[in-house]
């Protein structure tokens, strides 16, 4: 049985050529109706009516070429036999005796064989392609296979734009949401949202993670001698520097808080978060270094501590209701993050220190230096501190 795969390949892949510069999917339609219409050498028209009841959102309809003047193909062909029953039965219809065309003014136009064909986005039927020939002429099974073929291609046109556009009021539901909630969310969870809207509505999952917190010692001294722009100035340049660091190792800050700062290490396997966050740590510390050395003598050093620590926390959107209004973050929440933050608390003098969990995931890799079992702050028992900068023993200057 001939199936003319040569001759269908080439006229696809001229009709990609054709398609691929055009933007609007309007054009895009309307250049497939215009390849089909030459392709079918008895063809007096073809008819794209889309079905999908969203379609006058993301597209208009065409325009039939059998009235003298413009007439909508939806209003034209819709409730033509061909094309219902080619919806009713989902599958290809030929009417041998096709009705003429009425035209406004009552005159009709003679046509031949309708020929409709369903076309499917994920087993829906959103749209139909009708060809109509001209009297006494016929359809070949070339022009069958070719009108199918180009049906599967505005299958995926439809699909495409539909999406586009659902992505599209997305957006502009998201954008709404997050200029309303401006104040109250971090801008870092903004830049989250933006990359990924589905997190607003996404239930918090359970994730290893590693968490980094990291705070600031002598800012309370410096805050109580310089004036208070001068302080936030020095703040957010040293913060700055450290943004680099923490993308480059694929972590989320996640909170500000005046002088600390919550970073989440949670895109890739258990060990390679840890490992993540350690080299974070060693980076920020070596850009502290560099930023204390530019800063005036009379100011002083400003040391950073970091605390982390690794295991299973909840992870997601948190919202805190007031009664004037609502703050929104993306969080991990348990112990895991507790803990983090109470090493931070417990370093000195930029040291970083590590829970027991993390230590396993990168012993090895790292010297580490046990200080004991420790009793942090707002923990029950004393827990096992590993430092990754310095020995125990007193403390300098002491």
């Amino acid at each position: 049985m001939e199936r003319y795969y040569k001759e269908r390949f080439h006229v696809q892949q001229n009709l990609i050529r054709k398609i691929a510069p055009l933007m609007e999917v309007n054009e895009i339609i309307e250049k497939v109706r215009e390849e089909l219409r030459k392709i079918i050498p008895n063809a007096m028209e073809v008819c794209i009516l889309l079905l999908d009841p969203e379609a006058g959102k993301y597209t208009s309809p065409l325009q039939c070429a059998l009235y003298e003047q413009p007439v909508n193909c939806q209003s034209c062909k819709r409730n033509r036999p061909a094309v219902q029953k080619a919806i009713q039965k989902k599958k290809a219809v030929v009417v041998s005796q096709s009705e003429p065309v009425r035209r406004m003014d009552n005159s009709l136009v003679a046509v031949g064989s309708e020929y409709a064909m369903p076309v499917f986005v994920e087993d829906l039927v959103l749209a139909t392609i009708s060809v109509v020939i001209q009297p006494m002429t016929r359809y070949t099974r070339r022009d069958f296979f070719l009108i199918r073929d180009f049906a599967g291609i505005l299958g995926n046109i439809i699909l495409t734009a539909r999406r586009q556009w659902e992505i599209t009021q997305e957006k502009i539901r998201i954008a709404g949401m997050l200029s309303h909630m401006a104040p109250f969310v971090p801008g870092s969870v903004r830049h989250m949202v933006d990359k990924n809207p589905e997190l607003l509505t996404l239930e918090k999952e359970r994730k290893d993670v590693t968490i980094l917190f990291l705070d600031l010692e002598g800012y309370t001294s410096l805050s109580s001698r310089r004036p208070e722009t001068e302080v936030n100035a020095i703040i957010e340049k040293m913060f700055s520097s450290f943004v680099d660091p923490i993308h480059r190792s694929h972590g989320d800050i996640n909170e500000t808080a005046g002088d600390a700062l919550m970073i989440i290490f949670k895109d890739h396997d258990a060990r390679t978060n840890a490992i993540n966050a350690v080299k974070a740590a060693f980076e920020i510390i070596d850009r502290n270094r560099a930023f204390n050395q530019s800063l005036d003598p009379d100011i002083g050093s400003i040391d950073v501590n970091i605390g982390i620590n690794s295991g299973s926390a909840l992870v997601g959107m948190t919202r805190f209701k007031g009664l004037l209004d609502t703050r929104m973050t993306f969080t991990a929440t348990g112990r895991v993050t507790n803990i983090a933050a109470r090493l931070s608390d417990h370093a000195r003098l930029g040291d970083i220190l590590v829970g027991e969990e993390t230590k396993k995931m990168v012993d090895g890799l790292w010297p580490f230096y046990p200080l004991g079992s420790v009793l942090l702050k707002g923990i029950k028992d004393p827990l096992p501190v590993f430092s990754l900068l310095r020995a125990p023993g007193p403390e300098p200057g002491k």
